[in-house]
């Protein structure tokens, strides 16, 4: 099966500009995994000294440990800045690399998707492939040097033992890829469950508002609960697999030892050539070939399924609707025009029909209708990106599914009922984290209507998590002042005054009509008559058409839908 190429590129995160780490961890691992073997080498040669067999003497056994206990406070000392650092860095690069694909994503792609996974991914799933994928990197390399060291060193002391070493490593083998592949598969459970458990603390938290008016905290308690229990539960069976697995291969590795120690007894008491250091050495070396068998199979599995989590993620962010083209658009030099626009959410039942319109350069418009009329859909098509509707939409005379989002993006900036505020101070909010001369920022927030709040505050105030330190208008202010230092030509309200009281909304939206140069399309629920006075035109919209447009008198003679719509808004 073919790589993702997002995957690729994440993997690849690991490395960059982080070789010099890696190889330096690398180094140390191949190292000291041969410490193990020449301790188990002294072993043997202490013992056949013992029994008057050993080539060496006791001094020059004395300087040899000596040299290795030097050499392994050494490499102890490089160890602890040699992978952690290489971790770090990859950890540290690994999200910022998956922030800046999520970030490329289209508004049409991210509206589809649940931010629930790509916060799991960043935290739960990020800390497993820490944990299993960079932490079990070393280890892994560590078990099959190791492995193959013995294997070599078993050789060359007692090929007929050494057989038998092969031979009886069956058992924990097929012990190992038994439970190996269990735990992979529990695993990617744990990987879901926590994936639905933080959609749920995320509806939870976000709806708290709505929980405790409808004194629903029971029912959310439950839904919490459900998924809470369903998570634990999960990794408690991958716990348990993880005992069994261990237990099983402790008793399978236990068996294989005793068993190559009769045999080598046996073999010693025969003539093979074997002395009583040499039984020792098959012994002690049994352990770093038991080891690798039984647990590399477990840190394959554990890093394989952390491979799955970063191709999860990487199927995500590759997930990213082609709608687009490559042309751009400096400004509205001609405005925008729907001509015979009809469009579906879901490719059967229209929510808009035929709809013929036209906002010049420089004017404001509102859009009227009753709720479910499609007010909010005929403005999302100018930004979200979705091209699947029928007839035509031109900005400044190019087609919209012709022109990049990224030019669109610079071209018009949305201003929505629910603000989001940064947890940051008001002036990076309004520059969104940007620098901009000070003279331009301060004329954005007077036109915005913000420099009253930065007089009582300062430009310094926190706003507070999704800005709870200020109020609703503050917020909008905020909004609008953001598009001015943004400076679009366009910009979009949709609704943003519904959730504000009538003398608030009054401010905000005369805020809006004071901006000069600025096309201005305003979706909106309030129908006040010293309001609607001021925009340019007005148009009407019933069940997915629009029914009337024109000036505000205009709209009152013709004694049409509007007009009742006015009426019944008094």
């Amino acid at each position: 099966m073919k790589k993702n190429p997002v995957a690729k590129e994440l993997v690849s995160q690991f490395f960059r500009k982080n070789h010099c780490a890696f190889f330096s961890a690398f180094f140390v691992t191949i190292v000291t995994s041969t410490f193990g073997l020449v301790v188990s080498w002294l072993l043997k040669e202490l013992i056949d000294m013992m029994a008057g067999e050993s080539r060496f003497t006791m001094t020059q056994i004395f300087y040899i440990v000596l040299g290795v206990v030097v050499a392994d406070i050494a490499f102890m000392v490089l160890s602890y800045y040699s992978e952690p650092h290489f971790i770090r860095r990859a950890m540290r690069q690994y999200k910022a690399g998956a922030f800046s694909y999520l970030s490329k994503k289209n508004i049409a792609s991210f509206q589809k998707e649940s931010s629930a996974s790509y916060l799991s991914a960043l935290t739960n799933d990020a800390t497993t492939i820490e944990n299993s994928y960079l932490g079990q990197i070393m280890m892994i390399i560590s078990k099959i040097l190791a492995f193959f060291g013995s294997l070599i060193l078993m050789l060359y002391y007692s090929p007929i033992l050494t057989g038998f070493v092969i031979l009886i490593l069956l058992l924990p083998t097929m012990v190992s890829a038994v439970m190996g592949k269990k735990m992979q598969k529990a695993q990617k459970e744990v990987s879901d469950r926590n994936s639905a458990f933080t959609a749920a603390m995320t509806d939870c938290l976000g709806g708290f508002t709505v929980i405790k008016s409808f004194r629903a905290e029971e029912e959310a308690l439950k839904i919490f609960s459900e998924e809470n229990d369903k998570l634990e539960e999960a990794k408690c069976r991958l716990r348990k697999i993880g005992v069994v697995a261990g237990n099983l291969g402790m008793m399978a590795g236990m068996t294989a030892q005793m068993g190559v120690f009769l045999m080598g007894t046996y073999l010693a008491m025969s003539g093979k050539g074997l002395t009583p250091g040499s039984v020792m050495l098959f012994v002690n070396l049994m352990n770093f070939l038991i080891s690798p068998v039984s647990e590399l199979p477990k840190l394959l599995a554990g890093k394989k399924a952390a491979s799955a989590l970063i191709d999860k993620l990487a199927e995500s962010l590759s997930e990213n609707k082609k709608t687009e083209g490559d042309e751009t658009v400096e400004t509205i030099g001609e405005g925008i025009r729907f001509r015979n626009v009809s469009f579906s959410y879901d490719g059967e039942k229209e929510v808009l029909h035929d709809i013929d319109c036209d906002f010049k350069p420089g004017k404001s418009y509102a859009i009227v209708g009753g709720s479910g009329s499609g007010k909010s859909t005929l403005l999302n098509l100018l930004l979200s990106g979705n091209n699947t509707y029928k007839g035509d939409i031109s900005v400044d005379g190019k087609e919209l599914k012709d022109i990049s989002a990224d030019s669109l993006y610079d071209l018009m900036t949305v201003i929505q009922q629910n603000v989001f505020i940064f947890n940051s101070t008001i002036r990076d909010n309004v520059t969104m984290f940007r620098d901009f001369p000070s003279e331009k920022v301060e004329a954005a927030m007077r036109k915005a209507h913000l420099l009253p709040l930065v007089s009582e505050r300062g430009e310094d105030y926190r706003c507070g998590e999704n800005g709870n330190q200020l109020s609703g208008g503050e917020k909008q202010r905020i909004s609008i002042a953001r598009s001015l230092l943004k400076e679009s030509s366009v910009l979009l309200a949709d609704e943003v005054t519904s959730a504000l009281d009538a003398q608030t909304s009054c401010e905000v939206i005369n805020g809006i009509l004071d901006l000069e140069d600025v096309t201005r399309i305003v979706v909106t629920h309030t129908l006040e008559e010293s309001l609607l006075r001021r925009y340019d035109e007005i148009l009407v919209v019933r069940n997915g058409t629009i029914e009337e447009k024109g000036s505000f008198e205009d709209l009152m003679q013709k004694n049409g839908y509007f007009k009742a719509l006015f009426t019944v808004s008094k």
